[in-house]
């Protein structure tokens, strides 16, 4: 008997990395982890709507209604990420003074902004303050975009700062602070390694046939493909981490 079950690589790692997502959602809420992270909850939470509503709504309603939509949740996603960020950070490092505080904040957001400013084209103030609808569309796509690229510096800063400072602020590698810094830096370091050759593949490449645009499209397919595999073992390393105890929580029960 021969099964012919058509299903393309990227329906594949959306049900996988959608099931990932419930399942690290059911953890959180089951293993009483949602008070030590609310906002990694909210996060998830938003990113697991985002995929459902996507998928139910793609082309079923006006392209203005349905913009309107994704970009909302897209901008509420990214600020919750960069709450996230901060989040890891004051769990991480709550025993920390109030002058290593503001100086080690300045200097992430200072790195986290420099980024920000220097990462791609931006649009021309006009067609950002036109004052019509699709001007607005634009404005929030490019809030949700710089606000997205700022959480994933942070969350990097973070997780290289947890991993080698966290150990003496009651952070170190059997808490699940630290294990989930790692798996976020983890997932950040590759989506913006795959923005980054997105990008310059768009500017430097040049497509004179359907061959050549055939052969751009498969390298887009795969290096999303990529970062939806990364994203998807660091739900797992995620899931994993937050099921079990941390040694002093299990010394306690």
């Amino acid at each position: 008997m021969h099964f012919n079950f058509d299903f393309s690589s990227a329906q594949v790692l959306w049900t996988l990395t959608f099931a990932a997502l419930l399942v690290l959602l059911v953890v959180l809420l089951g293993r009483d982890r949602v008070r030590r992270f609310p906002w990694f909850t909210t996060s998830m939470t938003l990113l697991a709507l985002r995929m459902l509503t996507s998928r139910l709504l793609y082309r079923r309603l006006a392209m203005v209604v349905s913009e309107e939509i994704f970009l909302t949740m897209a901008d509420l996603a990214s600020i919750a990420a960069v709450l996230v960020a901060v989040e890891i950070a004051r769990r991480a490092f709550t025993t920390a003074g109030s002058r290593r505080w503001i100086v080690g904040a300045a200097a992430v957001l200072a790195v986290g902004g420099g980024v920000v400013a220097l990462w791609g084209p931006w649009p021309a103030y006009k067609t950002l303050l036109a004052g019509s609808n699709i001007s607005v569309l634009r404005v929030m796509e490019l809030f949700a975009q710089k606000t997205d690229l700022l959480a994933n510096v942070l969350m990097i800063q973070v997780g290289l700062l947890v991993v080698i400072f966290g150990r003496y602020f009651k952070a170190n590698w059997h808490s699940q602070v630290q294990q989930v810094a790692i798996g976020l830096s983890m997932a950040s370091v590759t989506d913006l390694t795959i923005r980054g050759t997105l990008q310059y593949v768009a500017l430097h490449t040049t497509i004179h046939s359907q061959a050549d645009y055939k052969r751009v499209m498969g390298l887009i397919n795969t290096l999303n493909n990529a970062n939806s595999i990364v994203f998807l073992v660091a739900l797992v390393w995620l899931i994993a981490c937050l099921w079990i105890d941390e040694p002093e929580m299990e010394s306690r029960a």
